[in-house]
């Protein structure tokens, strides 16, 4: 997280790439810079730790409240845009952050499961236990031929009628990430659609619980989503452009 909101900071996909370095730089699956926006509270402009321009992040739409919370731009409830568009979010505490996610009007059967965009688009594929290589499998979807123009995340799922478990590749970091905001509530809906758990569903990441309320508005229609989980500050520092090449 950087905070451009009083002053400009441009980075060169090279230079994300180093900070996000999990060895040579801070080490992150994203970079989110900070912005001012007209008309709302701020603007939340994501990058992929691969350098370029990300679709949504929903944990990081949910950092990215906190993070404008320490720095006393928002208080309680605030209104900003992110890659996807505008977005409503409610703070209630560092263990409790609501977002409200763009409606989704189509669910589609494709191959090996369901894909749904929830401001990025994704894959979730049921399974029955955890003894897929998310990595290995992920990355063969990710790549093949079905989505070779634009890519997809995807999400392996074991179905629960109290938590249900997610793993999950991203595109963009190429590799498998302990948490996923847009993958969670892709992977809820696909729950509801195809086995009927209710609202609110709460699905279990290597990274924590997160919970998923949602209206069904039609067979595939979705409105008034929320994803709600923790944003946990781990540290804050400087970092000099001029340290790197």
């Amino acid at each position: 997280m950087i905070d451009a909101f009083h002053e400009n900071v441009a980075l060169t996909e090279e230079k994300i790439q180093e900070m996000c370095h999990r060895r040579f730089g801070i080490g992150a699956d994203g970079l989110i810079i900070l912005r001012k926006h007209e008309g709302v509270d701020f603007f939340m402009d994501f990058y992929n730790s691969d350098g370029k321009p990300g679709s949504m992040c929903g944990n990081g739409g949910r950092c990215i409240v906190a993070f404008a919370h320490d720095l006393g731009i928002v208080s309680k409830n605030t209104r900003f845009v992110a890659p996807d568009g505008p977005h409503e979010a409610i703070f209630y505490g560092s263990d409790k952050i609501s977002l409200k996610m763009n409606p989704v009007k189509a669910i589609e059967t494709h191959q090996k499961g369901l894909f749904i965009n929830t401001g990025s688009p994704h894959l979730v594929v049921f399974r029955n236990d955890s003894s897929m290589d998310v990595f290995r499998e992920g990355r063969e979807i990710r790549y093949s031929e079905a989505y070779k123009k634009e890519g997809t995340n995807v999400n392996f799922v074991i179905s629960d009628t109290n938590v249900s478990k997610i793993f999950t590749y991203e595109r963009g970091v190429e590799d498998e990430t302990y948490a996923c905001g847009t993958g969670t509530v892709a992977s809820a809906l696909a729950l509801n659609h195809t086995k009927g758990l209710p609202s609110p569903i709460e699905l279990k990441a290597k990274g924590g619980n997160l919970k998923v309320y949602f209206k069904k508005i039609g067979a595939q229609h979705y409105d008034d989503i929320w994803l709600e989980g923790s944003a946990q500050k781990t540290f804050s520092g400087f970092y000099s452009l001029d340290s790197q090449k």
